[in-house]
């Protein structure tokens, strides 16, 4: 019988730099795709997985994040008094319950393995997952959901993991593939960024895990790896050695919207989901698209 996996931590400390300078007073996690920030889908993704304890690891001018997942009372009073009893019951549904959420901080960018460590204490001596809010996907059930699923099975660790074109797999960390189907496989090595000749596979890590409370140790015995920076992958790497990895080819879409080509994407992939608005949405785009010329020079983007 494996332990449940009860807790997420989210790390949610990251500068935004890329998204200067929309992100220069708010978090890169509360930019929306369409009406939601991006830290609510990891949120929800995390709820359908069964996750009852939200671990947020935080930075300086954070704090909107977490008036994000408390209630306010005086819109509450607001929207109630004019009616509209539809958005009121969405805002409310969104909450996670009072105790569910915890945050900490990581005061210096030491890197994702830093920031993972710096919720030891909040996950204590249990299997966890960690989710990057950066990454959000369309997938039935959600990426999590599927990991525990294979989790349940297996036990261990695990990693959701996707398929990229080799040219493109020394921009991510890969594993290398043992035996398996895709909903669960065995992962034997993985490199982070490695040289596209000595890439162990395609499959790149999707910002999803599944991790066991022995990693905090690694993360706090190992020196800094790439960038001067604490890399989770490099404690992966050593919990390797004694623990399993199982590898989940996810079904779904991924959308890295740490970068302003996922963000736009999913945005427009987002809308065009929606019931409510995708009509619309698809006329203004059939417009928009008719009057742009047959390419587009990106050398000044």
């Amino acid at each position: 019988m494996v332990k449940r996996v009860r807790t997420a931590v989210f790390p949610v400390a990251g500068l935004g730099t890329r998204f200067l300078p929309a992100t220069k007073a708010m978090p890169k996690e509360m930019l929306p795709v369409v009406d939601r920030p991006l830290i609510q889908y990891a949120i929800d993704e995390a709820r359908e997985a069964g996750i009852e304890h939200f671990v947020f690891v935080t930075g300086r001018n954070k704090g909107v994040i977490e008036d994000h997942f408390d209630r306010q009372f005086e819109l509450e009073f607001t929207l109630e008094q004019r009616g509209k009893t539809r958005a009121l019951a969405d805002l409310r549904s969104d909450l996670p319950r009072p105790g569910q959420t915890s945050f900490t901080r990581q005061q210096e960018p030491l890197g994702l393995g830093h920031a993972v460590w710096c919720a030891r204490d909040l996950v204590g001596g249990e299997p966890f997952a960690l989710l990057l809010p950066d990454m959000i996907f369309k997938s039935e059930p959600g990426v999590l959901k599927q990991m525990v699923d294979a989790y349940e099975q297996r036990g261990g660790n695990v990693i959701a993991v996707e398929e990229v074109d080799p040219e493109d797999v020394s921009s991510y960390g890969v594993v290398a593939r043992g035996e398996g189907p895709d909903e669960s496989f065995d992962i034997t090595g993985m490199v982070e960024k490695p040289e596209v000749a000595e890439a162990p596979s395609n499959l790149i890590i999707s910002g999803r895990y599944i991790l066991q409370p022995e990693i905090f140790q690694l993360i706090a015995d190992q020196p800094k790896g790439a960038g001067g920076e604490i890399q989770i992958t490099d404690a992966m790497q050593a919990l390797m050695k004694n623990q399993d990895f199982t590898g989940v080819k996810y079904a779904g879409k991924s959308f890295d919207c740490g970068s302003k080509i996922g963000f736009l994407t999913a945005n427009v992939v987002f809308a065009l989901d929606r019931p409510d608005i995708a009509s619309g949405f698809m006329d203004e785009l059939k417009k928009l698209t008719g009057a742009l010329p047959l390419s587009v020079d990106d050398s000044e983007h």
